[in-house]
């Protein structure tokens, strides 16, 4: 395993830093059923939500972080910052190509998207909405402590897709499987980036710390009612249920209980884990276990597999 040396960062880190860098990876969406949890059609759209929220929301964590480059001054966190960057395109890639999947299938998801790229874009843009008087350093630190929360989520998402042995059972689309954990995977290996670029360029103290709370009181509330919404509108717009069957709690849990979604205290407990003044990301996760899921991932390992023999064809 590469390593670099470690960043100047707050909070408890190991001596060696994984080197986080992009891959190249290939997904075939032809054969993907758009219930691609056998007769779990809940499950399948609160999952499918990451579709919704990541293409727009990961070109924004790309953007945000090109105008917070000029103010890193440590080498070594800058490499990890560039390859975060990398990693974070690629994912909206993919996942925009599973949106072009629905598409195709005639789930139709631009009503709900519009809404996600104007808060992305408009809102949480380049200048703070409706003239409000923030300076454009601050602007810049909430956005990235706004990011390094979001991340603390994606972080225990990726962890628990990686182990979620009650999507093997259920039979899921091996395709749509190996894309969840590939991406779960890089969000464990690089679940520290945002939260040290943000501790790098925002200051001291307590407002520092002060600023890393808001960002969660933002982003937990906002994040959840996304996902009610983004769950409801699937599971309303599927051709295939035909207005058969609304989103509920009840049917959540149902499927919590069976291992196919995340239990609730885990996602909770996220939270006050974050908010402690000595915390870091490291703490969050296997990093061991998502190196082996993304050297033996299958879209990765055919995306490699077709620029070996690219090559032999030069």
């Amino acid at each position: 395993m590469s390593t670099a040396p470690r960043p100047r960062g707050q909070g408890r880190q190991s001596d060696e830093v994984h080197v986080i860098a992009p891959r190249r990876v290939s997904f075939d969406w032809q054969e993907t059923p758009l219930h691609w949890i056998p007769d779990e059609p809940t499950a399948t759209h609160v999952i499918n939500v990451l579709h919704l929220l990541l293409p727009a929301g990961e070109r924004w964590f790309v953007r945000v972080f090109k105008e917070a480059l000029p103010l890193v001054r440590d080498p070594a966190l800058l490499r990890q910052v560039k390859g975060f960057m990398g990693q974070e395109a690629t994912h909206s890639v993919q996942h925009s190509y599973v949106l072009d999947h629905f598409a195709d299938q005639g789930l139709d998801t631009g009503p709900y998207t519009r809404h996600v790229d104007f808060l992305f874009e408009k809102l949480l843009g380049e200048r703070p909405p409706f003239g409000v008087p923030v300076s454009a350093r601050e602007w810049l630190r909430f956005r990235l402590s706004v990011i390094a929360a979001i991340e603390q989520f994606t972080a225990v998402l990726g962890d628990w897709v990686l182990g979620a042995e009650g999507l093997d059972r259920a039979d899921p689309d091996a395709m749509m499987l190996d894309l969840l954990r590939w991406h779960g995977a890089e969000e464990v290996e690089h679940r520290a980036v945002a939260f040290d670029m943000y501790q790098h360029c925002a200051g001291g103290g307590l407002p520092r710390y002060s600023r890393r709370v808001e960002g969660m009181v933002v982003v937990a509330p906002v994040m959840l009612w996304l996902w009610a919404w983004g769950a409801s509108y699937l599971i309303r717009h599927d051709p295939r249920l035909a207005g058969r069957l609304r989103y509920s709690l009840r049917e959540h849990n149902r499927a919590v209980s069976k291992g196919l979604l995340p239990d609730w205290r885990e996602l909770g407990s996220a939270i006050p884990r974050y908010l402690r003044r000595s915390y870091h990301p490291s703490q969050e996760g296997s990093l061991r276990r998502a190196v082996e899921y993304l050297a033996a991932s299958p879209a990765a390992r055919a995306a490699a597999g077709a620029v070996g023999r690219a090559a032999l064809r030069t």
